[in-house]
């Protein structure tokens, strides 16, 4: 019965996955930058677009002064991070369910992660560069 032992297999064991929460993470992410989302842009639309006459007052001096308050330059800036962040975390989920090559998924998310910064390093600069003071043409 001794003789019975099985042999070492050739295969090297590989160590055991460690296991991340990442994902767990995004999708808590997910659902509160939703909630702060939605007071975030029904906040936007009624300012900009409902009360004190709608659109039709948007102009350079509306957003001069608009963004002449650090408390309004934070809104915007908060909208826009969890927007793009939001939008890029769903876009690299479904990439993740449906490209079908690992050379495909890669390259995808290489464009959506090189256009997500691009897009929040110029809307962040905009913010905080943009003076008010600038006469409008």
């Amino acid at each position: 019965m001794a003789d019975l032992a099985l042999a070492n297999p050739r295969a090297p064991k590989r160590p055991a996955a460690r296991r991340s929460n990442f994902e767990l993470y995004s999708w808590l992410f997910m659902r509160i930058s939703g909630l702060v989302l939605v007071i975030l842009v029904l906040g936007h639309l009624l300012i900009m677009n409902i009360l004190d006459g709608g659109v039709h007052r948007i102009n350079w001096g509306f957003v001069a002064g608009r963004w002449a308050s650090p408390f309004w330059q934070f809104w915007d800036l908060l909208m826009l991070w969890l927007a793009e962040i939001h939008g890029g975390n769903g876009l690299r989920t479904i990439i993740d369910d449906y490209a079908r090559k690992d050379s495909t998924r890669f390259w995808l998310k290489i464009l959506l992660y090189v256009s997500m910064v691009l897009i929040l390093a110029v809307g962040t600069m905009v913010i905080f560069t943009f003076d008010p003071n600038m006469p409008a043409n």
